[in-house]
């Protein structure tokens, strides 16, 4: 099950911190690092820090992008000590391994660390599920990113643990890619009906956007919005967002 959890490191600029992280996985039982576009990798230096976790770097996955890294998600959880401008439900670290445990006996968990000095960007937490953060002083809150992945990779151990943690069930999600394909359908909807328009989108996507991460529709209920999103566009006359009519817009399973 812990197989099913992911690390994901966004642009680490200090070669020595993935070896460290990869050594604070294996003592935790975790094995799967995905690393997004890494400044210098691989590198001797972290081959050395990783110590008895070499392992883990030779079989990292290795993307130029987040999305690649988490399209095959159900839950992805952002890392992050700050406030953002629109609020995702926010978990401190045993929160989050409570959370990932039982959804990893199924589906493909990412927990996302930014760069060392600037963390996520909106953009990317924006692409998460929930928000994550470490407790800490408040005097000096600031913690080394290989010691923020030891601590969260801790609490993920000891929830395994915990049989009433473990036997938790949960609902059925789509993965990331499938809530992508849900997006590109919903901006075409509203294209195609003029409830938004090209030239002056305004915000209304980004918002929709956070307003269904922050939901997480179920995967039927995604499903039964697609089908409202088809019978929308059927009709208005609409075969895509480009009104090309050689295109045919496909069903959802619940038309079939």
């Amino acid at each position: 099950m812990l197989s099913n959890i992911r690390i994901v490191l966004i642009n680490t600029f200090h070669p020595g911190n993935v070896g460290a992280i990869a050594r604070a996985m294996k003592n935790m039982g975790l094995t799967n690092l995905y690393l997004v576009d890494p400044n210098d990798y691989p590198s001797e230096e972290a081959t050395s820090r990783a110590a008895g976790a070499v392992d883990l770097l030779e079989n990292a996955t290795i993307v130029s992008t987040l999305e690649e890294a988490i399209s095959d998600c159900s839950l992805v959880i952002g890392t992050s000590a700050r406030h953002r401008t629109f609020q995702l439900p926010i978990m401190n670290a045993r929160e989050c391994a409570q959370t990932v445990i039982p959804e990893s006996k199924e589906h493909d968990v990412a927990i996302v660390f930014g760069r060392e000095t600037t963390g996520l960007l909106n953009e990317e937490i924006a692409q998460c599920h929930r928000q994550v953060y470490i407790d800490a002083n408040d005097e000096y809150p600031v913690l080394n990113i290989s010691q923020a992945v030891q601590i969260v990779a801790y609490e993920i151990w000891m929830a395994n643990q915990d049989q009433t943690t473990y036997d938790k069930t949960v609902a059925e999600y789509p993965r990331k890619k499938d809530m992508d394909l849900f997006y590109e359908h919903l901006e075409d909807t509203l294209y195609g009906i003029n409830f938004i328009v090209r030239n002056h989108p305004g915000k209304v996507l980004d918002k929709l956007h956070r307003f269904f991460n922050r939901s997480r529709p179920e995967k039927q209920e995604l499903g039964i919005l697609r089908g409202v999103l088809a019978a929308v566009q059927r009709e208005a006359g609409l075969t895509d967002a480009n009104n090309h009519p050689e295109k045919k817009a496909k069903k959802t399973p619940e038309q079939e």
